[in-house]
């Protein structure tokens, strides 16, 4: 069975886009980098809300044909377009080739069916497409970057409570914190 992990940069106050919607302060040292790919690497199928998806499709997929790139985005680029992408949206007509688009009212039927029949990790991105899918999350996993910045959208979005254990922590160089918690009991 299928875990959904999801996973996003965020900043130590907790904000995955700063008040006007940028995520410029959350991009990643090559240390943090490397440890995302590793993810992305094992990773059964990308699992993103609408917004998330328009701001790593185009760059990644235009990203992984060029021969320019430092070697750390490079690899990136090739797992993320070696990897199934679905997209959950309801204001998309079309996605190109490689990607499925699933409408948001399918989302929690979609997920839970790909739950029961994948292996491996759904690794889930954006914060309003978590917050419908709560109940179905098994990790959260946080890169926590060492910036505040003051307000923007919540990398928890649900209104509910949850009871997490942390099962993994990690400091990089860069002073940034991977945390990964499980559901507690």
């Amino acid at each position: 069975m299928g875990k959904v992990l999801y996973s996003m940069n965020v900043s130590l106050d907790g904000y995955i886009e700063d008040r006007n919607g940028s995520i410029e302060f959350s991009a990643p040292d090559d240390d943090v980098h490397r440890a995302a790919n590793e993810q992305a690497r094992q990773a059964s199928a990308f699992l993103f809300g609408r917004r998330l998806y328009e701001v790593m499709e185009e760059p990644w997929t235009m990203a992984a044909n060029r021969d320019d790139l430092p070697d750390v985005e490079a690899e990136f680029a090739r797992a993320y377009v070696e990897t199934p992408r679905i997209v959950f949206s309801d204001t998309l007509d079309s996605v190109p080739q490689g990607v499925r688009l699933v409408r948001s009212n399918d989302a929690v039927a979609e997920v839970t069916r790909l739950k029961h029949q994948t292996e491996g990790g759904l690794d889930l991105g954006g914060a309003s497409l978590a917050a419908s899918l709560v109940d179905l999350i098994d990790e959260f996993r946080l890169y926590v970057m060492p910036v505040v910045v003051g307000g923007g959208k919540p990398f928890f979005a649900a209104r509910k409570k949850l009871q997490l254990r942390l099962a993994e922590h990690r400091a990089f160089p860069s002073g940034a914190m991977y945390l990964r918690y499980e559901r507690a009991g």
